[in-house]
């Protein structure tokens, strides 16, 4: 399990030098929560929060989007993180957002990434200390980028696959909403999913608990839904984050990593020149 920790080996590595920690949580429009209120209520000790929307592409409309090179390794410079870091990233679900964090990192060329499995509320269950008092001032590290662009499609990458049916498409949000039978939650956006597109809702690779299911198993849901060894993969969400954990499980399966639609149905679905489809086939 190379991309993940238990919450018993990250209570033992607390304090460690070259240790960054981060809070990581995001909730759709719909959910109605703060994540960094919540991240200031009760966090790991010693964790920062990365917020996924503040470290973005602000020159788009479209929500968390990659930011550059250059703009993430400020960003994470001015959080503490260098080239040599060990980072351990978890979220307010369980695995939720946590995965996108991880695969940013991926992208910019950052590989001492993990997940905490099961994230804050298992760290919780098992009585874990939190913490509401505020992280102390970190000191500004110089991160270089190294951008991994095979990590990353666009939607012109996505239309061309429509033709090309190069890579599989996997769709890690909820059946009815891949089906178009249920609304979306960002206005303006219509519903269904990219043509060709395969359903494996993100919930479907976790464990009652939260945790990620074992290698075989992955490998096991994967194979249902079509992907074979060595198979190209883009994994496709609302907005490019639960997509993650789909990429994240591909990893964990020992299967090719594959790449992540960034702009999701957020982008696919709010631009009326792309075509739509719906139902479950």
């Amino acid at each position: 399990m190379a991309h993940l920790v238990s919450t018993e080996e990250l209570a033992g590595l607390i304090g460690t030098p070259g240790l960054v920690i981060f809070d990581a949580s995001f909730y759709l429009p719909t959910e109605g929560h703060d994540a960094a209120a919540l991240y200031r209520q009760a966090h790991i000790p010693g964790a920062l929060f990365f917020d996924i929307d503040a470290i973005s592409d602000h020159a788009t409309d479209l929500p968390h989007m990659l930011p550059s090179p250059g703009a993430f390794a400020a960003a994470v410079g001015a959080l503490g993180v260098s080239n040599a870091s060990k980072i351990v990233v978890y979220d307010q679900k369980g695995l939720f957002s946590a995965a996108r964090v991880w695969w940013m990192f991926q992208v910019f060329g950052h590989g001492k990434v993990k997940i905490l499995d099961g994230g804050l509320p298992k760290w919780q269950i098992e009585g874990r200390a939190v913490s509401n008092e505020a992280p102390a001032p970190v000191q500004t590290q110089r991160f270089i980028p190294t951008y991994h662009a095979r990590l990353v499609r666009g939607a012109g990458d996505m239309l061309d696959n429509l033709i090309q049916a190069d890579e599989l498409v996997l769709d890690a949000r909820a059946a009815s909403r891949y089906a178009g039978e249920a609304p979306e939650p960002r206005a303006g956006v219509r519903a269904g999913h990219i043509p060709g597109a395969i359903s494996l809702p993100f919930g479907e690779l976790l464990n009652p608990d939260g945790t990620m299911k074992a290698p075989a198993a992955l490998r096991a849901r994967f194979a249902a839904a079509g992907v074979e060894d060595q198979m190209k993969v883009v994994t496709s969400c609302g907005s490019g984050v639960t997509a993650c954990v789909l990429t994240l499980g591909m990893a964990q399966a020992g299967l090719p990593m594959g790449a992540v639609y960034d702009g999701s149905w957020s982008e696919w679905g709010a631009r009326e020149d792309l075509e739509i489809a719906t139902g479950h086939g």
